[in-house]
């Protein structure tokens, strides 16, 4: 039985207003048996410049953003779907920049929904001490756009709600474009107070693999699972 993907809970109706490539991208679930592997390149990525640098190293040790900057970034993109141990369905998206012949920065979450929030929460870097409540709609391309919402942090018994003072909005769209065949990505992060923190576009192509539950490699967990939205 074909299990309903998170963003098909997300969306609802209007899921079916997608691109019917974007409507598979985002119907990945575990039951799927299949995960899509995704190669192109980022033509920008771009970060708020100095000030904000000792916060963006901070973030790369755990995998959320990180410092460097630069034009036609190698760019691969991983998901795979499947139940976590709370018995969540689950989208992990691990996604990898070339960013210089020496390094590669990883920018991985994992993404379940919550029936107590009434909607995606996204769990960020790879000990998932980061949740972020994600708000959903799609656009009149029928690419998939996100934005995301109140921000907590978990660690241990702590837990607490970010000041939006602290926290960035991050503004995401994904769409498909029929002229070159490739899916486009446009991913921007800002602060009231600080303005422009991160982001990246670029475009990229998908390979549909087969893969069960017990072929998904070890990078598609997180390395701590967090049980609370």
């Amino acid at each position: 039985m074909q299990t309903q993907s998170i963003y098909q809970q997300a969306l609802g109706r209007d899921f079916d207003r997608l691109h019917p490539q974007i409507q598979r991208r985002f119907g990945l679930a575990s039951s799927s048996g299949m995960a899509a592997i995704g190669q192109g390149q980022m033509s920008m990525i771009w970060n708020g410049g100095l000030p904000l640098r000792p916060l963006l190293h901070a973030g790369q040790a755990r995998h959320i953003m990180f410092a460097e900057w630069g034009a036609q970034i190698p760019f691969t993109i991983e998901n795979y779907a499947y139940r976590d141990a709370a018995g969540r369905e689950t989208v992990t998206w691990l996604r990898t920049f070339q960013v210089n012949p020496q390094t590669k920065r990883r920018f991985d979450a994992y993404m379940v929904y919550s029936d107590q929030r009434a909607c995606i929460v996204d769990y960020l870097g790879t000990h998932q001490h980061f949740a972020v409540d994600l708000a959903m709609w799609v656009d009149q391309r029928g690419g998939m756009c996100l934005r995301s919402g109140a921000q907590r942090f978990y660690e241990g018994w702590l837990g607490f709600k970010f000041p939006r003072i602290l926290s960035g909005t991050a503004e995401v769209c994904e769409w498909y474009d029929e002229a070159t065949a490739q899916f486009r990505i446009s991913v921007v992060v800002t602060n009231p107070v600080w303005g422009p923190v991160f982001g990246y576009q670029g475009a990229f192509t998908v390979e549909w693999r087969p893969m069960c539950a017990t072929m998904l490699p070890a990078k598609a967990f997180p390395q701590r699972l967090e049980r609370r939205a």
